[in-house]
Order: structure tokens, then sequence, then C-alpha cells
């Protein structure tokens, strides 16, 4: 095989190591999860301040609930007492006169219990809205992980492969040859060497003036003229 052939082949193995990585940093999955992560975020921040809003309203509600049911409570002891007792007439008015002081606290109270309630219950149902529409785009987002980290995986064991296919090009050439596309990759990235078409370097897609042109042509058989603009090889 040719030095010709042989770099021609490494740059090949190159633009294909090139063309995977960045497939495998641009799957379609990928902006499907931006996207979908995008939307959980928003959606979070929606259930924050909506959380923000219910959380005073809803302590309120269930703090009058629970007086409410105290003074319940102390309405029917005060009830009991009063039916059981054989207590003289000032000790039963006093008992009365309590009884009706808590069943006026009690209706006041339930009144502010049913007022919060009214408050409470769409704000209830705002937080329960947006953590309903937040399952799906979650699961989806699950489902979009598992998705990249499976394709990415296989691409990489795809790249294992290619590498090893590069190694084994690039031991096929000289030191000196080597050194020099190894050098010009690390200027122009993706490959060393690139191909002329149609007067121009299809590594940059510059084209090379009338002058480059004819001295590339010129360049013996062997030797390989660098792009004047990137740097790279130029392959016949």
């Amino acid at each position: 095989m040719s030095e010709t052939e042989a770099l021609r082949e490494l740059m090949q193995a190159d633009r294909w190591i090139d063309r995977v990585l960045a497939q495998r940093s641009h799957l379609p999955e990928m902006t499907e999860l931006t996207t979908v992560e995008d939307e959980l975020r928003a959606l979070v921040k929606a259930l924050q301040e909506a959380q923000a809003a219910q959380a005073p309203v809803r302590t309120a509600y269930e703090d009058a609930k629970a007086e409410a049911e105290r003074l319940a409570k102390r309405a029917d002891d005060l009830s009991r007492t009063l039916g059981a007792s054989t207590a003289n007439v000032r000790e039963l008015t006093a008992l009365q006169n309590e009884l009706g002081h808590v069943r006026e606290l009690l209706a006041q109270s339930e009144d502010r219990e049913l007022e919060f309630l009214l408050e409470v219950e769409p704000l209830d149902e705002a937080v329960a809205a947006i953590r309903e529409r937040a399952q799906p785009a979650a699961a989806r987002r699950t489902e979009l992980q598992a998705t990249i980290a499976q394709l990415q995986a296989s691409l990489d064991d795809e790249l294992v492969s290619l590498r090893e296919q590069r190694r084994e090009r690039a031991s096929v050439l000289s030191a000196e040859l080597l050194a020099r596309y190894d050098a010009a990759m690390v200027r122009a990235g993706t490959s060393g060497a690139a191909q002329v078409d149609a007067g121009r370097c299809d590594g940059c897609r510059i084209a090379l003036s009338p002058l480059d042109v004819d001295r590339w042509k010129q360049v013996p058989n062997g030797t390989f003229m660098p792009c004047p603009e990137c740097g790279r090889l130029l392959l016949p």
C-alpha cells in the first residue's frame, strides 16, 4: 500500500471517529430531553409558587378545623354534664352560660373553617393539577435518559473499534509522515489530511488559488503539500 493510500485511509478513519463523536453528543433524544427538562423546571417553579400560596391558607384552615373540633367536644361534654347533673341552680346556671358561650364560639369557628375551606380547595386543586401535568414529563425524562445511555454505550463500543482501526492504519505510515499528519490534525481538527475537490480543500472548504493548485499538482509522488488555509496534508 502506498503512503498516499495509507494516509487516505487514516484520514477516513479519523473522519468516521469524528462523525460518531458528533452523533454521540447530538442525539435527537438529547434535544427532546432538554425540552422535557425545561418543561419540568417550569412546572417545579409553578408548583413552588402554588404551594407558597396554598400553605398559609391550609394552615389557617387546619387551625380553624382543630379549634372547631375542640369546641364541639367541649360543648358535648357540657351537654352531658348538664343532662346528668344534680347540682344546685347556681351551678346549673353557670354550666348553661358556659355551654351557650361555647356554642357561640363554635358557630364562629365553623364559619371560619368553611371560609378557609372555600379558599383552600382551589389552591389544592391547582397544586394537584401541576403535579398531574408533571407526571408524564417526569416519566418521559426517565425514558429518554435510559435511551440516551443505551445509544451512547453502543456508540462507545463503535468508537473502541474505530480507534483500534485508526491505530492499525496509523502504524503503516512512516514516523515522519505520521508526525506531520498528527500535527496538522491538532491544528485543524477532525483529520490531518484532506482531498482536493474541484480546486477546494474538502477539510476547510476554502478554494485554493491557481498558484497553489499548480504547486499541489507538481508535488512529487509520496510527498504532501499542506493546505495554505488549514494546514491539512492535501491528497490527490
